[in-house]
């Protein structure tokens, strides 16, 4: 019981699509925090849609009933991280998976760099919202299918690329530099 969404263009965050990798201390997963903009009502309409329907898939899940303390995957940036600019007027869902995501370029060619998917860059992606009931813990997830590489984006991990700090060598330049 899920239902598939896929999204417009949105920003990847915390990107782990090509090696799982555990968070706090749990079991690896693929993942990836997808930022979207609040002027993007069509996904963000979308998600909120298959909440909802989650949420019904998830009653007999929960005992019958909609339980008030469940855990949703639509977070407010302006609210669960103001001080991250990044998130700045936007929303954004964490989407894990057991299994690989499939990664694609914009003419649909599988991408296989685990440097061309980072956080910064903007995508597409296709998740599933589904209801959840573990270890006590009962709300609605979102699983991380594919990704579709939109375009570039500023890194998010501050860093900053080789091809923007230096400047180009000409070939009389000597080892100046290191004096």
């Amino acid at each position: 019981m899920s239902t598939k969404v896929i999204t417009g263009k949105v920003r990847a965050s915390f990107v782990h699509v090509f090696e799982p990798a555990a968070i706090n201390g749990g079991e690896p997963k693929y993942s990836c925090s997808l930022i979207i903009p609040k002027s993007d009502t069509v996904t963000i309409g979308k998600i909120r849609e298959a909440i909802e329907q989650a949420k019904q898939e998830g009653v007999p899940k929960w005992g019958g009933k909609i339980p008030p303390n469940l855990k949703l995957p639509l977070r407010d940036g302006d609210v669960d991280r103001p001080d991250d600019p990044a998130y700045e007027n936007s929303y954004f869902i964490n989407a894990t998976s057991q299994e690989q995501p499939g990664v694609v370029d914009r003419k649909k060619v599988k991408i296989t760099d685990p440097l061309a998917i980072y956080s910064g860059c903007y995508i597409r992606a296709s998740i599933n919202i589904y209801p959840f009931n573990a270890n006590g813990n009962r709300g609605i997830a979102a699983g991380l299918s594919n990704i579709q590489f939109w375009e570039d984006g500023e890194p998010l991990n501050g860093r900053v690329r080789a091809e923007d700090e230096f400047d180009a060598l000409d070939d009389d330049d000597t080892d100046d530099f290191l004096d």
